[in-house]
């Protein structure tokens, strides 16, 4: 007998832990702190799972660039995960991602016309249960 089906649905509930506290952190602009929860649960993630976690982190360190005025870094890394979290399956995120990647969008554009500013308004990801 085995204990994969136990250690397996253990992983899953730690995942999704770690994937509620990053979004709790990320709500409270602590962005920082977000990329660092979030990258423990993409350290165990795999295929499309980890490059969607990538994708999420991204977004956060780019407020993070954003808040301190590295607009460079900021639209590079948005970019990106706006990317990635359209590119991969984002069901186990349990978050809105449609809907977070609509209130980033304005901010890509002003981005990447140099009208950016490090007080642009934050947006708050909804869970979706």
């Amino acid at each position: 007998m085995t204990d994969a089906p136990d250690a397996t649905q253990d992983n899953q509930r730690d995942q999704s832990e770690l994937i509620r506290r990053g979004v709790e952190l990320f709500n409270k602009e602590q962005y920082f702190e977000c990329h660092e929860v979030l990258e423990q649960a993409w350290l165990a993630a795999q295929g499309e799972e980890k490059l969607a976690l990538q994708g999420l982190i991204q977004v956060a360190v780019a407020f993070h660039h954003l808040r301190r005025e590295n607009f460079v870094g900021a639209e590079r890394l948005l970019r990106a995960g706006v990317i990635k979290l359209s590119e991969n399956d984002t069901s186990h995120l349990l978050i809105r991602v449609s809907e977070l990647i609509a209130a980033v969008e304005p901010l890509l554009l002003l981005l990447r016309d140099g009208g950016a500013r490090a007080d642009f308004p934050r947006p708050e990801i909804q869970h979706v249960f």
